[in-house]
């Protein structure tokens, strides 16, 4: 059986993978090469910062670091939405990575509240 932190490692890798290659795409305007220099930095920082969180020293460092991976995604879905909003790439350019985007929000977000829930407990 895998294990869950695994598959998200693999999913933020892969979602770090997917923003390179829609970056690439995006035109060669000021506009594009705005949101490509910022969507490279936040699309990708999500996998390492997310395998800092497992190597966590403690449990409140492992709170503290999952809090960056959300907050770097929270980022990539707002500079994905400016690259709908701007229309410089169809949607089905980035439905799906803005999807995945969210999805792994919403994991990691529910991590954050249940470890956050469980040092409480101990405390």
């Amino acid at each position: 059986m895998e294990n869950k932190g695994t598959d998200i490692e693999d999913r933020t890798l892969e979602f770090a993978a997917r923003t390179g290659k829609l970056v690439d795409a995006l035109p060669e305007s000021r506009l594009g090469w705005h949101i490509a220099n910022q969507l490279i930095r936040y699309g990708t920082s999500p996998a390492p910062n997310y395998s800092e969180a497992c190597a966590a020293e403690s449990k409140k460092d492992f709170i503290h670091k999952l809090g960056i991976v959300l907050k770097e995604l929270r980022e990539t879905s707002t500079w994905l939405k400016l690259i709908l909003t701007s229309e410089l790439l169809p949607i089905v350019s980035v439905e799906k990575i803005l999807d995945e985007c969210e999805q792994l929000g919403n994991i990691i977000g529910n991590s954050l509240i249940t470890a956050k829930q469980n040092l409480r407990k101990q405390q």
